[in-house]
């Protein structure tokens, strides 16, 4: 895509079965204009390579402040001042806990903090279906809607631990729509 692009976009995505569809995800809101930045939990990086990130997006994936990894002094910072809109896909369970109660013990988490209350912040569950409808989930979710966070509602179908029901992260397409 050539020209000014049309927004700028943190991607941040947790230790999911479902970030394989947040390299669709990335890939689809590159080839629309918008200018992508990857931040991967640990986890999610033992999942899938940020590698595949860098060449989805034309640019490096950021997973950790310290050592060789790091782009900046402070990449929490630099990245929460990039960014023009946030969306976290997938969002594990654990990651909604430590998003909701302010944790801010990775680079993913502590960039959330410091992204200004201004910027649009999209939240996309994926998980099984019995952790989605625990009794944590559902509190830590709705903190976030209360803290100003946009959660899209995760689809139901077959899940990756062979589990039928809500759980699946909500299509790319979907995602892109909403971010529009």
């Amino acid at each position: 895509p050539g020209g000014d692009p049309m927004s700028r976009i943190l991607l941040c995505c947790g230790a999911s079965a479902a970030i394989f569809k947040a390299c669709d995800l990335a890939s689809k809101l590159f080839q629309a204009g918008d200018q992508v930045r990857v931040a991967m939990t640990p986890n999610a990086g033992k999942l899938i390579s940020p590698q595949l990130f860098e060449a989805l997006t034309s640019e490096p994936a950021a997973t950790s402040e310290w050592g060789p990894d790091r782009r900046t002094a402070m990449d929490h910072i630099d990245l929460a001042r990039w960014t023009e809109k946030v969306v976290v896909a997938p969002a594990s369970a654990d990651l909604i806990a430590r998003i909701a109660l302010g944790v801010a013990n990775d680079l993913v988490t502590t960039t959330l903090l410091a992204v200004p209350q201004s910027v649009p912040r999209l939240l996309c569950p994926a998980m099984n279906p019995t952790m989605l409808a625990a009794p944590s989930v559902v509190r830590n979710l709705a903190q976030l809607v209360e803290d100003g966070w946009q959660v899209l509602d995760s689809e139901e179908g077959h899940m990756a631990c062979g589990e039928e029901g809500q759980g699946r992260l909500v299509d790319p397409e979907r995602i892109v729509e909403v971010l529009a």
